[in-house]
């Protein structure tokens, strides 16, 4: 499955209006010229679009004359696709919002946000199930709106007493409050593994340190002071 997971994301780009600004691959092949061919016919209202082609699906979140796209394997849930393309709009955003992306000219961006689109793409492949699993929560909150809705309305047909509608709004409100309560605890344990990669990495290169210094000083005889 980790392997499979790998391949999803194929490329990746961010796009002011038809004009490619920052873009990031590790396979060869005509993706880029499809992708690119594709965001030409793209209106420029906000939406999603997914184009399919060649065993793979472009999609597209076009928002505020901005396209981010991701090329992924048929094999990629669409909600992995549509979850990486958020997050991607979102660190783009915070980053250059307003800034040097609205005159950026093209592929200008590449070099600074082009390893970021690979750390997303990576982020993303990590937390899949998760990321399913916080979607699922949202599901069933707006279904339980939805429910609410519908039975105030059905309520009001019928003439029930308003305290039997407030009984049926509390334990509907209290479920929706389940339901966050259980997205909040999936959020805290992927922030937790994050950070429990980057301690590792952290721990990993400070041992390297001490070893270089070790080898290059044969033990810890640079500080000491050669004496004649």
């Amino acid at each position: 499955m980790d392997e499979d997971r790998s391949g999803w994301f194929i490329y990746s780009f961010v796009a002011r209006g038809t004009m490619v600004l920052a873009e990031y691959t590790e396979f060869t092949g005509n993706f880029p010229s499809i992708a690119a061919h594709c965001l030409q016919k793209l209106p420029s209202s906000n939406s999603k679009f997914a184009y399919s082609c060649d065993q793979h699906i472009f999609n597209f979140l076009v928002n505020d004359g901005y396209a981010y796209c991701v090329v992924a394997k048929e094999s990629a849930p669409k909600h992995v696709s549509v979850a990486f393309l958020e997050r991607l709009k979102a660190d783009f955003r915070k980053r250059y919002g307003g800034g040097k992306a609205d005159t950026a000219p093209a592929k200008s961006l590449n070099k600074e946000f082009g390893p970021v689109i690979k750390e997303h793409m990576q982020y993303i492949i990590d937390y899949a199930e998760e990321i399913e699993k916080l979607l699922k929560v949202k599901a069933q909150v707006s279904e339980i709106k939805s429910i609410m809705l519908d039975n105030i309305e059905k309520t009001v047909d019928r003439g029930e007493k308003i305290n039997d509608l407030e009984e049926k709004t509390t334990d509907l409100r209290n479920q929706a409050q389940d339901f966050k309560k259980q997205g909040q605890r999936v959020r805290k344990k992927m922030w937790l593994q994050n950070m429990k990669i980057k301690l590792v990495v952290l721990s990993t290169l400070l041992i390297l340190v001490l070893i270089i210094w070790l080898s290059v000083c044969h033990g810890f005889n640079c500080t000491k002071k050669d004496h004649n």
